[in-house]
């Protein structure tokens, strides 16, 4: 049996995300999403980015990891600090594969005992998308459901 997971911050849930999460649901027999609590970066409570992915993909494992280690700096301590607060929150669940856009998916999956499945981004449109990119140009919109808009004009999470 084959167990995905995909990890982040969500913040938003955009057009890559759903992009990433449709793969790699589609490649393994069960999906965990795992959600950083990242009030740094976000005031949308990590409730209500967790119900996006849940309303998209009920299928899908939803995890919210609250008070995640530091995210100022990447020293070799510190990413062994994200390792084991990944592998604490998934503990239950035998993950054989890590989905991600990004470099820290192979040491991930490394840390896991997983294979790592890399997921270019290939949304029309979209090829540097990046929430950051959404939370700061109102013209990104496009690349986000009106429910995840609407929370975050409520939250103030937009421009």
């Amino acid at each position: 049996m084959k167990t995905g997971l995909v990890v982040g911050k969500f913040a938003p849930l955009h057009k890559g995300h759903e992009f990433l999460l449709q793969t790699a649901a589609a490649a393994v027999d069960t999906l965990v999403a795992l959600i950083y609590d990242a009030r740094d970066v976000t005031r949308v409570p990590l409730p209500v980015r967790a119900d996006w992915i849940r309303a998209l993909y009920p299928d899908v494992v939803v995890l919210e990891g609250y008070n995640p280690p530091p995210r100022d700096m990447w020293t070799p301590e510190r990413t062994r600090e994200h390792e084991e607060f990944i592998k604490q929150l998934v503990s239950p669940h035998h993950i054989t594969h890590v989905f991600s856009c990004e470099e820290y998916g192979e040491l991930l999956a490394c840390a896991l005992g997983a294979e790592h499945a890399r997921v270019e981004k290939l949304v029309e449109g979209a090829s540097h998308m990046s929430a950051t990119i959404v939370r700061s140009h109102p013209d990104a919109r496009q690349f986000v459901s009106e429910q995840v808009y609407r929370d975050m004009q409520k939250y103030g999470d937009v421009l």
